[in-house]
């Protein structure tokens, strides 16, 4: 057989088409399995095994469509293959779709492995980006017969809180965010998506007279993976032990580096007065409600937590934070209220210098009531320092103070740093839209808030809030329609006084003037 021959064989025998085949199939299924197979935890030795097997496949392939033929009758000898009529032959063919189906099917394979790897690729990413040193502690669930006891439960939480949120190592998130989650959910990974953590701390306390147990379990979220259990049984007189304990499991479990003033804050002792620790929890767990009335509740209690100790430190931290947030909530007025924030803020310190708390309190009087900016900068420095997770100290400092000194970036840093560890809070969703604002920001300060009233369609602030951001990119309609609709739902004059400022600039005298009227019979009755 001549060469010219040879090769006019090989392409009436499809040997060409085979080959090319082969190659196409073969290669688009290598590239398939090792896209696919790693999704299922395949083996890479298996992987390249196929590969190789595809490999030595080729010449056998080639062989093979020398020799035979897949006919309608089976397969044949090519010989005999070629003696049958034209009207069989042409069904000879069929091989050759099988091959180019069992192609497609393998770069079909190919995109899918791709598309698997990439959402792969970016559910790690997005895992990465969660610290794994993160953790949230979702409310405990009060298993004592008295369910007035809910109080102690919520107490217990706060102050497991307040220990780890003195932990540098530790991303803690707020009990803001905490809060609209119900003990022991059953969907841990979508919380822990919500709230940007990575482990979640579960917990259960049951109080009868003076013994107290309070069962908590960590677990990782993402992997759902428990990784540590404890009962404590305990004498009421020994719950500052548990909450130690239970903060020093986590920071060891979640392997947290601790300082030596770290560990000393996690074990202290803030009373030795069981009664007076009572009445503090039930301070805290009026002022977590944050209304007129029940701040008002609040401050009685922490005034009768101090008159049972005089030494204990966060009795007085928290009579700082009524007197400093009435005002906020119609409670009282800023010239009674904010001296007296000052002077149990300064007791708190006095007796607890590293209480983190009245340091906050203390950097907000000083830029929203006496102005002195430097000593605000200074106690917030100082607040995030002992308590680098406490989100109102971030939160309190990005509002307030740093945009009034210009520091423009670093005020967004503080609001995005509050939304990070408190990123459920209706206040600091909508306080972050105001950073955006004041720091010229506006289209998303106009997504910010927007947000925020999403969270919470009565929220006024961020009706206002809105309104001022849609002015400044002049959609003026736009503005006095959020403004009319903060002051439908409260009666706070500011968002008055702004709707009856863009009145006036959209031509409505009678309007502006109107208004003007309603804020001076304000000003005599409030001021």
């Amino acid at each position: 057989m001549t060469s010219g021959n040879f090769f006019a064989e090989l392409k009436r025998r499809n040997v060409y088409k085979v080959a090319v085949a082969y190659v196409v199939g073969g290669w688009a299924l290598s590239q398939g399995i090792a896209q696919v197979f790693p999704v299922f935890d395949v083996p890479n030795w298996v992987i390249r095994l196929i590969v190789l097997l595809i490999i030595i496949g080729l010449p056998v392939a080639l062989v093979l469509a020398w020799m035979f033929e897949i006919t309608p009758q089976g397969i044949k000898r090519t010989a005999t293959a070629d003696a049958m009529p034209w009207a069989t032959q042409r069904k000879k063919y069929i091989w050759i779709y099988v091959v180019v189906i069992g192609a497609a099917i393998s770069i079909g394979l190919f995109f899918l492995g791709r598309y698997s790897a990439t959402t792969r690729a970016a559910r790690q990413n997005e895992a990465a980006a969660v610290p794994e040193k993160s953790i949230a502690v979702l409310p405990f669930e009060n298993l004592s017969d008295d369910k007035q006891n809910a109080y102690f439960t919520e107490g217990v939480q706060d102050e497991i809180l307040t220990r780890l949120a003195k932990v540098a190592d530790l991303k803690v998130i707020s009990r803001t965010s905490t809060q609209h989650f119900k003990s022991a959910p059953e969907n841990l990974p979508q919380i822990a998506k919500e709230l940007g953590v990575t482990n979640i701390l579960e917990g259960s306390v049951q109080k009868v007279k003076d013994q107290v147990r309070v069962n908590v379990q960590l677990i990782n979220a993402l992997s759902d993976t428990h990784l540590w259990a404890e009962i404590y049984d305990r004498k009421l007189t020994d719950i500052f032990s548990v909450e130690s304990d239970i903060a020093k499991g986590i920071a060891e479990n979640l392997e947290a580096k601790l300082t030596g003033s770290e560990k000393r804050e996690i074990s202290k002792k803030p009373t030795e007065n069981s009664e007076a620790y009572e009445l503090y929890l039930k301070g805290r767990f009026f002022w977590n409600k944050r209304t007129s009335a029940d701040m008002k509740m609040a401050l009685g209690y922490f005034e009768q937590a101090a008159n049972v100790d005089p030494h204990y430190a966060v009795a007085y931290a928290g009579m700082a934070d009524c007197y400093l947030l009435l005002p906020l909530y119609g409670g009282g007025v800023p010239t009674e209220m904010y001296p007296k924030a000052i002077a149990m803020a300064q007791k708190a310190v006095a007796l607890d210098p590293n209480l983190g708390e009245p340091h906050a309190s203390l950097g907000l009087v000083h830029a929203l009531f006496d102005f002195d900016f430097p000593a605000s900068v200074r106690e917030f420095e100082e607040a995030i320092r002992l308590n680098p997770n406490y989100a109102i100290a971030h939160h309190w400092f990005g509002d307030s103070v740093l945009p009034a000194l210009g520091e423009f970036e670093r005020a967004n840093a503080e609001a995005q740093r509050a939304l990070e560890l408190d990123p459920l809070s209706i206040v600091n969703n909508t306080d972050s839209g105001t950073v955006y604002w004041i720091t010229g920001r506006y289209q998303e300060a106009v997504a910010q808030f927007k947000k925020a009233i999403e969270m919470d369609p009565r929220n006024y602030t961020a009706h206002w809030g809105l309104g001022q951001a849609l002015e400044r990119i002049g959609d003026l309609p736009g503005a006095i329609a959020e403004y009319e609709k903060a002051t439908q739902l409260d009666d706070d004059p500011l968002p008055l006084g702004l709707l009856g400022a863009a009145k006036a600039k959209a031509g409505d005298r009678t309007g502006a003037l109107s208004i003007v009227d309603k804020l001076q019979e304000i000003a005599k009755q409030r001021y």
